[in-house]
């Protein structure tokens, strides 16, 4: 999963909620060591400080723990991982719905279309 840091939201808010879906979506597994933050922020094109920044806030939000030798490491709180990835998945149906009213679509007509696209989308996978 690349990167996708935009200009319009600070860099490690950003880095934050990417390194969440990498948690939530497995790629980090709980109880996995992280890359160092220098990999990391490499592989993010970012400043070292700012990935920094980012992890420390997932760390005092209880979703990264450090071991003084080894690293840093996912929670094996499974129950807080579920928490986060229900946030984020509410955020983004918020978001989208939030775009389908200033398309002006009603709620019925939304669901309508989304019934139609899972619907065909269970097609392809039968």
């Amino acid at each position: 999963m690349p990167w996708d840091i935009q200009t319009d939201r600070p860099i490690y808010i950003q880095l934050m909620e990417q390194i969440q879906l990498k948690i939530c979506s497995g790629i980090y597994p709980p109880g996995s060591r992280l890359p160092s933050v220098r990999d990391l922020a490499q592989e993010a094109s970012v400043n070292p400080n700012t990935m920094q920044r980012a992890l420390a806030e997932l760390e005092a939000a209880g979703l990264l723990y450090t071991n003084r030798t080894s690293g840093r490491f996912v929670t094996e709180d499974t129950e807080m991982i579920v928490h986060v990835k229900n946030k984020l998945a509410e955020k983004h149906v918020k978001d989208f719905l939030k775009k389908m009213t200033e398309l002006g679509f009603n709620s019925d007509e939304v669901m309508s279309i989304i019934s139609d696209i899972v619907e065909t989308e269970e097609m392809k996978y039968e």
